[in-house]
């Protein structure tokens, strides 16, 4: 369920982004706000499912995994990659998102060598149709989630939408 965040709210989940290790004291200081208040809004946070988890951040490349790689798939029936194998049969894939249009997946990889990606494109190709890129450098990854434009809440609804 989606929560409305004030701006209190939002300042906690910016520091959070930041430094997922911050303390509640000095997260606090960050904020102008107490240990106690500050430990109650994030649990608050953690509860209705806007803060997910806290995770450190890897270099793929320095961890072994320098070639990142985009895969649409769009799978043959009875063989859709979701629905016939588990995330441990395919340790390269770090994201899994559904499509609608032409292809019905889009799979972010990383993989050690181009010989690791034409073998995962094997196994992956079982599945049906694919269309790879190839990242050739990354200049931005990861941004932080932010407040939504003020205009959007302001914009009215239409009456038979919720």
């Amino acid at each position: 369920m989606s929560r409305d965040l004030d701006q209190t709210d939002w300042r906690i989940v910016a520091e959070l982004q930041r430094d997922g290790r911050l303390s509640y004291n000095q997260l606090g200081r960050r904020i102008s706000m107490s240990s106690p208040a500050v430990a109650e809004r994030v649990r608050r946070l953690e509860e209705a499912g806007v803060i997910t988890g806290y995770q450190a951040r890897i270099d793929p490349a320095e961890a072994g995994l320098p070639l990142t790689a985009f895969v649409q798939l769009r799978c043959a029936l009875g063989r859709c990659l979701l629905k016939t194998t588990a995330a441990d049969d395919f340790p390269e894939v770090t994201e899994v998102h559904k499509l609608g249009g032409g292809f019905c997946t889009m799979l972010k990889v990383r993989v050690a060598s181009m010989l690791h990606l034409e073998s995962l494109f094997e196994r992956l190709g079982e599945h049906g149709e694919m269309d790879s890129h190839i990242v050739l450098s990354t200049q931005y990854e990861g941004r932080p989630v932010q407040p939504p434009p003020a205009e959007v809440h302001l914009a009215p609804r239409h009456p038979g939408w919720a």
